[in-house]
């Protein structure tokens, strides 16, 4: 039997940046179910940190965060939300939400959107007008979870799949790890992991996302395009390593697993890229997908669960997970050690933690 004083099941980036800040309080140990961290969804973002997603919470969590995100881990990247007439009111409610957040978002029209993106549909019956946050920043997922993972790495065990969880004075888990506390970070498979052990599930949602890679326009300069967003929701494109990454957006539910992009949602991917864009796809140069997990509120959540002592919820990061990490384990550090909430952090412990949705 290993025993520690925090076990913590998962090693997305929920899990590693919590064990990386429980560390300073005692003995953690992090079980893994795949041969290395950050497998799933950590691994399958296109890891960005910006104000255009999420609610008032997530946005807080996101402006928290930003301090921790230098060098290599992110870079400047701009963001452009744009906009066709009939979705003026989205935008111009968007600009009110993103500017509690940030002084420099600025509206654009449809030039400058031509300019920033030159195969961007502007002008009548496409983009009309649009959003410029030039505080946008690209993450380096890898370079994020090694920065948590590497202070711990003694205490990480992959390939180690919860398979029975008992609780006595401590938590068990498969009979050979011990702990008072026990955090679920298993993302996808959170509320598995809490019938494992007994305990109400919060009611997750796995979501799965499709991004494909295409080949820019020959002779295109895409290395300064911005990341481009359609607020109706339905197109996202970005550029990355000489190629195109676009997103139509998608939410199918779907099981905890491997994830995997099906015909329709990359056909689909290809057709908003063609919608949305003056640009055509030739083929599809790589393709994946990965799990998003939601609440019912769409709002992370961190503390206690009220039916079982010592069992802490770390889920439902959706797709904020690496954007809103270190606010989220600087939180979890605070309501499982009982120490200060994070100062400068908008948002409160009742907006986060897991009994609202039980109330609800």
């Amino acid at each position: 039997m290993e025993g520690a004083d925090f076990l913590i099941i998962g090693a997305g980036v929920a899990g590693l940046s919590a064990a990386a800040r429980l560390a300073a309080h005692g003995r953690v140990i992090v079980l893994e179910a795949e041969d290395a961290p950050g497998y799933h969804s950590s691994g399958r973002s296109v890891a960005f940190s910006h104000y255009g997603i999420g609610n008032e919470t997530v946005k807080a969590l996101t402006a928290w965060s930003r301090p921790f995100f230098e060098p290599p881990i992110a870079r400047p990247f701009p963001s452009l939300y744009f906009a066709d007439v009939e979705r003026l009111p989205i935008l111009a409610a968007m600009q009110v939400d993103m500017a509690a957040f940030s002084d420099t978002i600025r509206a654009v029209e449809a030039a400058e959107m031509a300019r920033l993106c030159p195969i961007l549909k502007t002008g009548p019956g496409a983009a009309v007008a649009g959003l410029l946050d030039p505080t946008g920043l690209k993450l380096d997922a890898d370079a994020l979870l090694q920065s948590y993972a590497r202070p711990i790495r003694s205490a990480i065990r992959t390939g180690v799949r919860a398979e029975r969880i008992d609780y006595g004075s401590v938590w068990t888990v498969n009979e050979a790890f011990q702990a008072p506390v026990l955090v679920n970070a298993a993302g996808a498979w959170a509320d598995r992991v809490a019938l494992l052990a007994g305990v109400k599930p919060l009611g997750l949602a796995p979501k799965r996302r499709t991004i494909i890679a295409l080949d820019p326009p020959a002779g295109a300069a895409i290395a300064g395009w911005p990341f481009v967003h359609a607020v109706a929701g339905d197109f996202y494109m970005l550029p990355e390593a000489g190629q195109l990454l676009v997103s139509p957006v998608d939410e199918v539910p779907d099981e905890p697993g491997d994830a995997q992009p099906e015909e329709y949602d990359l056909a689909l991917a290809a057709d908003r890229f063609e919608h949305y864009t003056s640009a055509r796809v030739a083929h599809i140069a790589h393709r994946w997908a990965g799990l998003r997990t939601f609440t019912a509120d769409r709002t992370p959540s961190a503390g206690f669960a009220p039916d079982a002592p010592g069992f802490f919820w770390l889920a439902g990061q959706g797709g904020y997970g690496l954007q809103t990490a270190p606010a989220m384990a600087a939180v979890t550090e605070a309501l499982v050690t009982g120490g200060a909430w994070p100062a400068g952090l908008a948002a409160s412990p009742s907006q986060i933690r897991p009994e609202r949705l039980f109330a609800a």
